[in-house]
Formats: structure tokens, C-alpha cells, sequence
């Protein structure tokens, strides 16, 4: 006999299919799945006797506390806008949950209420954040345990196509937002260098000047570049002693400098253009291109010199820079455009039209941490840990399953009581990290050590 345990998995998009089958694979599981629109709960609940779709809106507050008090525990993989709103249900109704986010200042606010309701709101528990976070700490406290100093840490993380389904300019396929892909190296970045700490202010594209190649594998020709803060891993993974900390994205390399020249160009622009509203008359790419730079003639050859001027393009970097925005389209008198109202989201649109991922098509994701340490008695050594994950061809996606995995592995963790720390948490601590290492592990999602 088994004590059937409730759970609601709010989204249904492609992480929640690895998630919704793990969770399955113990009998006395019973998930329901919740969506705005039925037929996609329906269709991820097909074949699936213990899961039942529903609909649900989640910014209906009576909606979302009625289905959540139904269930022992409530895993969240839609937009992170709406963690909040679930986690104070969960918290009200007291009930368990599970997001794969960032913990943003907002819910952090809400550990109290959650210790004293004695419920579990586990959050960053997918990939990045998620897998890198566990090996990171893994290391760091074996490091510590050993009386060992961390010198250097360095973390590459990237989501793209197998290289032989990676034929497009950007060198990657749509699975997300292709805005926030495209925006990714827009933010300005810190990390720790030699001590001191190094902050790069994203004024004309200083941060994608600033990618260099990335070796990891010699079949692999990756790009990298800092991404975000990286100062506060110091504080969180408690290496004080580091002398050099950067978090970084790989891309395929390419991709930096052709989206230097869409955002010198102007495509990644979002304020408002009357003639791009969806009412306004129908352009085609030339015209809309030979707008942007400010410019009566639409022909080929005009635009393209003025393309050339504009980015101050030369040599190889000319040729490539000109294929990759006639493979798009861009130059055509005869493509039509989808009118959006600005230019990023008109290009995200035609962006999103020709990098969806075609049938037999592949995805890997590649996470890398780089240690540099000065063990006790004074040695220096290299540590490399390195886990590269493919997507099968009639399955998951690697991105589905680096994600929704490790979440179904925490969930069904704290639903068998081996996590027991109350309030809004990461995996952080090693009670809540070594578990999921473990499984994960038994799941085929681990890490690679290299010493040297």
C-alpha cells in the first residue's frame, strides 16, 4: 500500500514533459497538470492515466488557492513574473512548491512566511541555475574541507544547436525568447579579476568586443562572454579567498559579431515606430532596412554599401556579416515583414520564423566549471568539470530535460522527506544539494572531472 501523494504542475510547455515522467514513474503520483489553454494540457497528459489536465489562470487569485489547496505540493515552470503569486498561494494554503528561477528579491521576502507556515518553496532547480550551482558548491566545500585555497573559478554554461543543425548566422536555434536572446549581451557585467573587480558598461557593444574563444572540446568552436553580476558567487559559494570569479554564456563563435552589427545597425531597438504597427501598411525587409539607416534607396547594392559603412565592415568579416543578413532576409524587396511595432520585435519575429528547431534536429547544453587551487601544502592545481547533454531525436530536447529533471528529482525528494529545510531555499546547503547530485547521477546528468 502507498499513501497518494497530489501534485499540480502549473505549465506545459517542453521542460514540464521530462519533469511529468519522472514524477510518474511512482504509482502513487498523481499530477495535474495546469495550463491557460487546455488542448496543450491535454496533449502532455495523453497516455498518462495518473495526470489530469485543467485549466488555469494563475493571476485569478480564488483559482489558483482552490487548486492549490488541493494538492501536497505545486511545481511552477511558467514565467518567473508569476513565482511570487504562487509561492504566497503555497504559503497561505500551506502547501510545498518547486520553481527553476533565480530567487528574486520579492520572494526572498517571503522566507519568514514560509518557515512559519513550515512549508518548502525550492527554487533554482534546473540547469543554470540548477546543475551548475550543485557541482560549483561540490567542489568549493571539498576545496574548503581539505584546507585548500580556490584561486580561480571560472563557469561557462550555453544552450545551442548540435554543430551540424547549427547552419544560420546566429549559430543557434529558438526553443525560448528569442528577445532575450538577443538582448543577453546587453547588460553591463562584473567579475572578479586578478583581485580586483573589473566592471564592463555595455556602451557600444563593449561586452561582445570583449568574447574570446572558449576551448572545451576541439570538435566545438564556442564563443564566451561574462554574463550578468558575478561578484555576488563569492559570497554565496563563501570562496573569499578567490583572486579571479567569472560566470559566463558560450555561443558558437560568429555569433558576436553579427549581433554587434543588428544592434549597430539599430535592429535591437525597441521603441515604438509608427510605420512598423500592425495597422500600418504591409513593408517589405528592404524598406524597412533602408529606414532604419536613414536612407531613400532600397536596392541590393545600396543597402549593402551602407550596411558595410554603417558597421565599418572589411574583409571576411564584411562577407560574412552580408550573408548572414541576406540569409535573413533583410535585403529582399519580395520578404514580408511581420509588422510588430519596433525593430527588435519585428526581427525576433522573422527570427523565430526561420531558427525553430525542424524535425531530427538536436540540441546539447554545456555547462563548464574551471577551478584553480592552492591545495595545503602549497601545490597548485587545475580542476575541470565538464557535462555536455544531447537531445534525442524523437524525445526531450536537452534543454527539457537538464531542466525539468533536476525539478522532478527535487520534488519527489521533498515529497519522500529527504529535504527538510523550511522557507524559500536554493540548493545551497549540502543536506539539500548531495541528494539531488546523487540522483541525478543515477539519471545519467552528471559532470566530468578532469584534473590536471
Amino acid at each position: 500500500m502507498f499513501i497518494e501523494k497530489k501534485i499540480l504542475l502549473i505549465g506545459s510547455g517542453s521542460i514540464a514533459g521530462p519533469c511529468l515522467n519522472y514524477l510518474l514513474r511512482r504509482p502513487e503520483n498523481k499530477v495535474t497538470v495546469a495550463s491557460r489553454t487546455l488542448s496543450k494540457a491535454q496533449r502532455l497528459c495523453y497516455g498518462r492515466p495518473n495526470a489530469i489536465p485543467i485549466v488555469l489562470d494563475v493571476s485569478n487569485e480564488a483559482q489558483l488557492d482552490s487548486e492549490v489547496a488541493k494538492h501536497d505540493i505545486v511545481i511552477n515552470l511558467i514565467s518567473y513574473l508569476y513565482h511570487p503569486i504562487v509561492i504566497k498561494s503555497c504559503i497561505k494554503n500551506k502547501k510545498h512548491c518547486c520553481t527553476t528561477s533565480y530567487i528574486s528579491p520579492v520572494m526572498a521576502g517571503m522566507d519568514e512566511a514560509a518557515k512559519e507556515a513550515g512549508v518548502i518553496c525550492m527554487n533554482e532547480i534546473g540547469i543554470d541555475p540548477g546543475i551548475d550551482q550543485i557541482y560549483a558548491l561540490k567542489t568549493i566545500n571539498e576545496i574548503h574541507e581539505r584546507k585548500g585555497k580556490i584561486i580561480s573559478f571560472t563557469s561557462w554554461c550555453g544552450a545551442l544547436p548540435i554543430p551540424e543543425d547549427s547552419n544560420n548566422p546566429l549559430g543557434f536555434m529558438i526553443s525560448r525568447s528569442s528577445r532575450n536572446a538577443l538582448l543577453s549581451h546587453k547588460n553591463s557585467v562584473r567579475f572578479l579579476k586578478d583581485g580586483k573587480i573589473v566592471e564592463i558598461k555595455n556602451v557600444q557593444d563593449a561586452l561582445l568586443k570583449n568574447a574570446t574563444p572558449v576551448f572545451i572540446y576541439p570538435g566545438y568552436a564556442f564563443a564566451g562572454y561574462a554574463n550578468h553580476d558575478s561578484i555576488p558567487c563569492i559570497e554565496r559559494y563563501q570562496m573569499f579567498e578567490v583572486k579571479n570569479c567569472m560566470r559566463g554564456t558560450l555561443r558558437y563563435q560568429g555569433f558576436p559579431e553579427f549581433a554587434q552589427a543588428l544592434d549597430d545597425l539599430g535592429f535591437l531597438d525597441d521603441s515604438p515606430k509608427d510605420f512598423l504597427a500592425r495597422e500600418a501598411p504591409p513593408l517589405t525587409w528592404n524598406v524597412a532596412l533602408a529606414k532604419l539607416l536613414g536612407m531613400k534607396a532600397t536596392d541590393e547594392a545600396s543597402l549593402k554599401q551602407a550596411v558595410i559603412e554603417k558597421c565599418h565592415l572589411e574583409g571576411k568579416t564584411q562577407d560574412t556579416i552580408l550573408y548572414y543578413l541576406n540569409w535573413f532576409g533583410l535585403f529582399s524587396s519580395e520578404e514580408p515583414m511581420v509588422q510588430t511595432g519596433n525593430y527588435l520585435d519585428c526581427l525576433c519575429a522573422t527570427i523565430e520564423q526561420k531558427l525553430q528547431y525542424c524535425k531530427n534536429e538536436r540540441d546539447i547544453c554545456i555547462l563548464q566549471h574551471k577551478f584553480k587551487i592552492e591545495e595545503a601544502d602549497g601545490t597548485i592545481n587545475n580542476v575541470n568539470y565538464t557535462g555536455l547533454w544531447t537531445g534525442s531525436v524523437d524525445g526531450d530536447n536537452a534543454m527539457a530535460i537538464t531542466v525539468g529533471l533536476p525539478c522532478g528529482i527535487a520534488v519527489q525528494l521533498i515529497l519522500d522527506g529527504v529535504i527538510k529545510r523550511r522557507g524559500v531555499i536554493a540548493p545551497l546547503e549540502k543536506d539539500i544539494y548531495q541528494p539531488i547530485l546523487e540522483t541525478l547521477a543515477m539519471e545519467g546528468i552528471y559532470m566530468v572531472e578532469e584534473k590536471w
